[in-house]
């Protein structure tokens, strides 16, 4: 009698292949806003191949502050630089650059016409970068967020309605939550408080120059000339450029008040 004996081998399936690692990079993006090309740096941090990552726009404070959050050479503390790296450490990719008149964007097609240069442009631009942001290959466009310091948290609200996809959070850092000028006017009044307290004015030209101040603002928005007798020549000087090709800026910025926050969605942003 022959014993027939089956034999069955057994093959081990092969272990799924573990997706390689994309170390974190930073690279140039570039992307156009009403004829003016804009250069920023998108942070990518490690993750794996083909995944898409939550993404934030980082959006800067008021005046000439660049993607890095940098005024040079007077101020340089790195702000928007600090947030893209504490963000990239929870695997958020980032993009901030440099805004109208910064870096290596500048005033670009507002070179010869500075003065037409008003608010709105720079929520234009930010839309631009915004819809670069979604475009990215590692990034997913339904986990963007707009991350705003200052003005550009007002900026990131007016923003953040209008945008497509809306975005999934908004994070206001130091908001500005009132109109230019009464920002201005408070920051103002208490570098006065400050240097009568140090003995160089007298409580009395505290109160003159303080309402100078609010007579200013006044108009600023009257759209007449501002009476600058009662000033510190450093307070004249900033009064001054708000009534020259700023003037436009100033204006259209202390327009929206208050922002708001966006419309109503079936996905409401979540702000922090």
């Amino acid at each position: 009698m022959t014993a027939l004996v089956a034999v069955t081998a057994v093959t081990a399936a092969p272990a799924e292949a573990t997706p390689r690692l994309v170390p974190a990079a930073d690279r140039e993006v570039v992307f156009t806003a009403d004829g003016t090309t804009a250069y920023g740096t998108l942070h990518v941090p490690e993750h794996r191949a083909g995944q898409r990552l939550r993404a934030a726009l980082l959006l800067h404070g008021s005046g000439p502050t660049d993607r890095d959050g940098n005024q040079p050479p007077a101020s340089s503390p790195d702000t928007l630089a600090q947030v893209a790296d504490a963000l990239g450490g929870e695997k958020i990719a980032t993009l901030r650059f440099d805004k109208y008149g910064t870096g290596r964007t500048g005033l670009g097609a507002y070179r010869d016409h500075p003065e037409d240069l008003d608010y709105p442009a720079f929520v234009r631009q930010a839309r631009a970068a915004y819809e670069s942001l979604r475009d990215q290959p590692e990034t997913d466009p339904h986990e963007l967020m707009l991350v705003g310091h200052s003005e550009g948290a007002m900026t990131s609200l007016v923003l953040g309605g209008t945008v497509h996809p809306r975005p999934a959070g908004l994070a206001l850092l130091q908001p500005q939550a009132i109109r230019m000028l009464d920002l201005v006017a408070l920051q103002l009044k208490a570098q006065i408080a400050e240097a009568t307290r140090q003995g160089q004015f007298t409580p009395e030209q505290q109160r003159t120059i303080n309402a100078a101040i609010d007579a200013a603002v006044t108009s600023l928005r009257e759209h007449q000339p501002v009476d600058t007798t009662d000033l510190p020549p450093a307070i004249t000087q900033l009064f001054d450029a708000f009534q020259g090709p700023n003037a436009r800026f100033v204006e259209s910025d202390d327009a929206v008040y208050p922002p708001g926050p966006p419309p109503h969605s079936d996905r409401e942003p979540r702000c922090c």
